[in-house]
């Protein structure tokens, strides 16, 4: 088990250095399970990346549901990841149902259809992102925390809507729009320039809407920050990046196309500023 773990933590390390410095903030010794659980994100998240056709995509999915209801017990002690979170669930009580949701959630990403509405976006919100920071503050915690559940809400709402922005370019390269398409339509954005990377003054208009609502769940957060326990603020870190992220999209000049991200040396130093002060992590 330990090579798992060690083979999820590496696995974070790379893949999402943000989540990952972030775990340096909790206890020691709960750190392995948040790898574990972080890994199985990045592992769903990732199946888009190494799929032409949305069949193998969806066996690959079938395959990690059959994992975490036992019924491929035998090939998930070859995989680490798998591994490493079956021993989690069991050692900290994860609700498995959670974990099979955000897998039912994360087959729109294999196919090109578009995110109808801002509501069908933050159900996927709550579904992902949410269910990640809800595992997440349940391990840190002991237990659930049904406490912090309203701040979950607009946290999940934060992470996937500041990703759809982030991430515009790479899903216009695949034809994929996870931009709410009735506030584009209410711009009057053409999908064809979107998907041909270019910009616009109505794709300009949509994606501002989309950073207010954005700062309106950056806004309810701040409003309970100090509600959130500090042990369990390891879970909530990463969003202390987000200003900074909505800041680079809004500088002069800049192209949704050709995105600048916030540098990691400033990356770190936010998260560490973050961590420093727990009731006031968001700025």
């Amino acid at each position: 088990m330990a090579e798992a773990l060690q083979y999820c933590e590496q696995l974070v390390r790379e893949a999402d250095k943000d989540r990952f410095l972030a775990t340096l903030f909790a206890a020691a010794p709960l750190r392995g399970a948040l790898y574990a659980l972080y890994a199985f994100d990045l592992e769903i998240a990732r199946i888009r990346d190494r799929i032409s056709m949305p069949l193998p995509g969806e066996v690959r999915l079938q395959w990690w549901r059959d994992v975490l209801t036992a019924t491929a017990s035998g090939e998930a002690s070859a995989n680490p990841v798998a591994e490493a979170l079956r021993d989690t669930i069991v050692r900290h009580e994860l609700p498995v149902t959670v974990l099979l949701g955000l897998i039912d959630a994360r087959t729109f990403d294999l196919y090109d259809d578009p995110m109808a509405t801002l509501v069908e976006l933050e159900g996927y919100a709550h579904a992902t992102a949410g269910a990640m920071m809800a595992l997440a503050a349940h391990i840190l915690n002991g237990g659930p925390a049904p406490e912090c559940d309203e701040a979950i809400r607009h946290a999940g709402n934060v992470m996937a809507l500041t990703a759809a922005l982030d991430h515009l370019p790479l899903h216009a390269s695949r034809g994929q729009c996870f931009l709410p398409a009735d506030i584009l339509a209410a711009r009057g954005v053409d999908l064809a320039d979107l998907f041909a990377g270019r910009a616009s003054d109505t794709l300009n208009g949509a994606l501002a809407d989309l950073r207010a609502i954005v700062r309106g769940h950056l806004d309810a957060l701040r409003s309970i920050a100090s509600e959130i326990p500090p042990k369990l603020l390891p879970a909530f870190l990463p969003l202390a990046l987000a200003p900074a992220s909505l800041r680079q999209m809004e500088r002069a000049g800049a192209d949704p196309f050709r995105p600048q991200p916030v540098p990691q040396w400033r990356r770190q130093w936010i998260l560490w500023r973050a961590a420093r002060r727990p009731a006031r992590f968001l700025g």
